[in-house]
């Protein structure tokens, strides 16, 4: 008994190798006539053609649209002149103008008709305080009190004086005193001794109240 010589297959080595030598044969045809069956498309040179561009024109600026205002011009009526046959008014003697409206300097009438008052600003009226007469001035300093000057005190008296019309003074009001002594000297004097020029307003006599001050000192002599 002969072992196959081939194997199992059942193919037989020459047919293989015919086999692929025709598809080889083939594959080479195919190659070599390729280049005679296609061909290479050369792409046309591209032309091209300028086309001129007409520019569009410029837009129309609108014209400047002025409004036309119409003047209207009002002419008043005639004035009727009264004749002879036409009534009168009398004229107003109750009427008063106004106080303090301001006008015009010469107190023209106004638009309406009515007379306007010029302005008259208010009166300031003029104020002058009393003061001490000169005629009286070596009476204002009084009588040093015994007491005091036996014990050597010196000090200050203040005092808030009413003067009058007639120049003298009428109250006195102790603001401040180094002792009764002085004030009650110092009053003594001012209601006896002190005079002043009276205050006036516009001219006419006032009563003014003055504050006055009155120092006490020893002299060496004393």
């Amino acid at each position: 008994m002969y072992a196959d010589r081939y194997g199992k297959t059942g193919i037989k080595p020459g047919a293989l190798t015919v086999a692929i030598g025709l598809n080889g044969a083939v594959l080479a045809a195919l190659i070599f006539s390729a280049p005679e069956v296609i061909r290479r498309l050369e792409p046309a040179p591209l032309v091209t053609t300028n086309i001129p561009i007409t520019e569009p024109p410029p837009p129309e600026t609108p014209e400047k649209i002025v409004p036309k205002i119409k003047q209207v011009v009002i002419v008043p009526p005639p004035l009727e002149r009264p004749t002879a046959t036409d009534p009168v008014a009398p004229p107003r003697t109750d009427y008063t103008p106004p106080s303090g409206t301001a006008g015009s300097e010469t107190g023209v009438a106004g638009g309406t008709g009515t007379i306007v008052a010029p302005y008259v600003p208010p009166h300031q009226p003029v104020t002058v305080g009393s003061k001490v007469d000169p005629r009286y001035a070596k009476f204002l300093q009084p009588d040093y009190p015994p007491g005091e000057r036996r014990m050597g005190r010196e000090g200050k008296v203040v005092v808030r004086v009413l003067v009058g019309i007639d120049g003298r003074v009428t109250q006195v009001e102790l603001l401040s005193a180094a002792s009764d002594a002085f004030f009650a000297a110092t009053r003594k004097q001012a209601l006896s001794k002190w005079r002043f020029t009276p205050a006036t307003r516009d001219g006419v006599p006032q009563e003014d109240w003055r504050i006055m001050t009155v120092t006490f000192v020893l002299n060496e002599s004393d």
